[in-house]
């Protein structure tokens, strides 16, 4: 089956150090002369990006919508990168799209997610979409992603990622049409009538018996089993050392997978305290969940990737896919960057049936399909159009 041949979606990509030259190159690749009524670009924040904006523009024309994150890496169907561009353009019959930015400090998390989820007030596309750019340094991002939940509720599902500065975790920038934003959340709600799919995986496994998060407050852990955490989880290693080697040892990352009725979510605790012997990541622990550690492996990083592409597709009712967006944890990245990040992007081009795509790597990913979780983390998020 084939959808309406006059929508369209292109992708492109760019490692050249001018600015303006790479945002118009990849933009060119992606719109293909074109009218595009969306652009998506995700680039290295080492680039001049005012210049790099002005590039992409220059080939978008003053109509479309530009969006976009700096990232933690660039990934296209073309490459993956760190220091680069990659960027996404649609356009043509059936599209309908709509944007908005808010501050995250003007508002409050939850009042600025539910801000956001107001451009997708009135819509009448027969499918339709919310996909959020936001800081990836925001406090306490759950409460970001509810407020987008309770604005809309359960009938349009939620995508996105946090933004990246190449692993310095410093600060970051969002891009609404001509502007550079920072500490703001983007929103650009897209309607269509076609099939949308969103794929939600990460490969991640149960190791050990269950722990119940028996004293925490926000992401913060302080005991498990009514242990202190960090005891428990470096025992659980089988880990002698301290905190701060346990942790660099493992790239600054402990997986623990929080138990949901359809699975497993990540969170991703990255530090701990000696004297209190507690431990900590960025997303919400709530007192009394149940949790595992988790692990994996590169054969399991990479199944991750093809099952996030088969459940993005088994919901556009066996059409044809037309491109993807593809938001995928910088932790992923860091296992697979000894060559798996190629083997990834094959099992993507074949999960994805050779239909371009184009996203980046985040702090943290956004999906919610069902009920009012959506938070992310080491997982890959796939949102599929028809």
């Amino acid at each position: 089956m084939q959808t309406n041949p006059h929508r369209w979606f292109g992708v492109g990509h760019s490692g050249v150090s001018a600015s303006r030259t790479a945002g118009a190159q990849a933009a060119a690749e992606a719109i293909g002369g074109r009218t595009p009524k969306a652009v998506f670009v995700f680039c290295s924040i080492s680039h001049d990006l005012p210049a790099l904006l002005a590039g992409v523009r220059a080939e978008a024309g003053p109509d479309a919508a530009i969006v976009g994150s700096t990232t933690h890496g660039e990934l296209s169907s073309d490459a993956a990168t760190q220091g680069g561009v990659a960027i996404a353009a649609l356009g043509g019959d059936g599209f309908n799209v709509r944007t908005r930015a808010a501050k995250i400090k003007e508002h409050g998390q939850r009042a600025t997610g539910a801000l956001i989820a107001e451009t997708v007030r009135g819509m009448k596309d027969d499918y339709k979409v919310l996909i959020m750019l936001v800081e990836g340094l925001a406090a306490v991002p759950h409460e970001i992603v509810r407020g987008a939940y309770t604005e809309i509720g359960a009938t349009v599902p939620l995508v996105g990622g946090f933004g990246g500065d190449d692993n310095r975790f410093e600060g970051d920038f969002q891009f609404l049409d001509d502007k550079i934003l920072t500490g703001s959340v983007v929103g650009l709600a897209l309607g269509s009538d076609a099939p949308i799919g969103i794929g939600i995986a990460h490969g991640w496994h149960k190791v050990g018996e269950p722990m119940i998060v028996s004293k925490s407050q926000g992401p913060h852990i302080f005991k498990l089993d009514d242990k202190p955490a960090l005891d428990v989880l470096l025992h659980r290693n089988d880990f002698k050392g301290t905190a701060e080697e346990f942790f660099k040892q493992r790239g600054q990352l402990q997986p623990l997978g929080l138990s949901r009725r359809n699975g497993e979510d990540i969170r991703v605790i990255h530090a701990g305290d000696e004297d209190e012997r507690s431990v900590w990541g960025t997303a919400e622990m709530t007192q009394g969940a149940l949790v595992w550690i988790m692990k994996a492996d590169r054969h399991d990083l990479i199944n991750g990737a093809a099952q996030s592409c088969a459940d993005a597709l088994s919901h556009l009712d066996g059409l044809t896919p037309l491109g993807a967006l593809a938001f995928n944890c910088a932790g992923r990245r860091v296992g697979l960057i000894e060559g798996g990040l190629d083997e990834e992007l094959a099992v993507l081009r074949k999960g994805l049936r050779d239909a371009p795509f184009a996203g980046f790597y985040t702090t943290g990913e956004i999906a919610r399909v069902r009920g009012a979780s959506g938070m992310h983390h080491l997982t890959l998020v796939t949102l599929a159009l028809a």
